[in-house]
């Protein structure tokens, strides 16, 4: 029994752990070979990527995050290796155990970081090897999250296309960075973590089946707000021309049931469709009628609201203070003593 721990002591039990390391290899067939074994190798992999993390230590106040926002972010490394370490140091009872995790845990911080991109693994893409890169994300409270539960999030290295472009690009990409986890943790809050720092993202309705709908018009007041068909030519589908302007010849206000706000008089705005659009013959089949109802999912562009393709765009996207911090610091003094009360 040893009562007393030495420097001899210490300086053995890491060289144990050393020689552990070179002669245990867990394979894994999907994985290939590591030192840590899968299961506490993903387990610690989930916690880099805020698994099981209260969300209070994410967004301490509420007002941090308010309805209807986003919150862009990096995660900062020295905090998630703390807690990695802490979880880690739950087995360690003796100094001596403690010198032996000191020893190992470069091995297993190295398979942690090579894990974080296995975790999420979207359908017939390739294995990305190697450690993560810096992991930034954002955090989005909105209606959308709920409405839509399966958008879709997509983030770019650089902008080299047209913000309202289809692209196949697949996270395998050179120009496009794997989203490393995506997930709503409360019914209109998804947290989103990518692999790398994004030049540009973009947010987007799901594609699955056909979508119809109608457009509001930017320029009316929230209260009084109307809504807008824009007219496509029944033999291409194409727009009529302007395609970012609403004028009289290229759409038709949607006209909605008396007593009822917002639900469409369809009969009406079908009428108003086949007198403006191009080679309807004055009306308008069922399948016609749906092309003009035809829209594509909305698309939200964060990091280049001009289209500046490859271009620096900190100046138009830069962070604006709202608050003073004279004023946010009053706030949470204000806050904290109500706690306390």
């Amino acid at each position: 029994m040893i009562k007393y721990v030495t420097s001899e002591v210490m300086l053995d039990a890491a060289m144990a752990a050393k020689d552990y390391v070179n002669i245990v290899t867990d394979h894994d067939p999907n994985d290939g070979d590591h030192i840590v074994p899968g299961e506490l190798r993903r387990f610690l992999a989930r916690l880099r990527l805020l698994h099981d993390v209260p969300f209070s230590y994410l967004v301490p106040d509420a007002d941090l995050l308010p309805i209807e926002s986003i919150r862009f972010f990096y995660i900062d490394r020295a905090w998630t290796d703390a807690l990695v370490q802490g979880v880690l140091s739950v087995g360690t009872i003796t100094t001596a155990d403690r010198a032996q995790l000191e020893a190992v845990y470069p091995y297993i911080r190295d398979d942690a970081d090579q894990t974080e991109r296995t975790i999420r693994e979207p359908y017939a893409e390739p294995r990305l090897e190697g450690s993560g890169n810096t992991i930034t994300g954002f955090l989005m409270r909105s209606r959308i999250v709920s409405g839509w539960p399966n958008l879709h999030v997509r983030a770019y290295s650089r902008d080299d296309m047209p913000d309202n472009e289809l692209t196949d690009k697949a996270e395998s990409d050179p120009d496009r960075l794997k989203v490393l986890r995506m997930e709503r943790l409360a019914p209109a809050v998804l947290l989103v973590l990518i692999d790398g720092v994004p030049a540009v993202v973009h947010i987007e309705e799901p594609r699955q089946g056909i979508q119809f709908g109608v457009r509001l018009d930017p320029d009316d007041p929230p209260e009084q707000r109307t809504a807008k068909v824009k007219v496509r030519d029944n033999n291409t589908g194409n727009p009529v021309p302007p395609e970012k302007e609403f004028t009289e010849t290229n759409s038709v206000d949607v006209p909605f049931r008396g007593g009822a706000p917002g639900v469409i008089n369809l009969k009406v705005l079908r009428e108003r469709l086949a007198k403006l659009a191009p080679n309807s013959g004055g009306s308008l089949e069922a399948n016609e009628y749906a092309l003009q109802m035809l829209r594509f999912p909305f698309r939200q562009v964060f990091g280049d609201p001009e289209n500046q393709h490859e271009k620096e765009f900190y100046d138009l996207d830069k962070f604006k203070v709202t608050i003073s911090m004279k004023d946010w610091n009053a706030t949470v003094a204000a806050n904290v003593n109500k706690v306390n009360l």
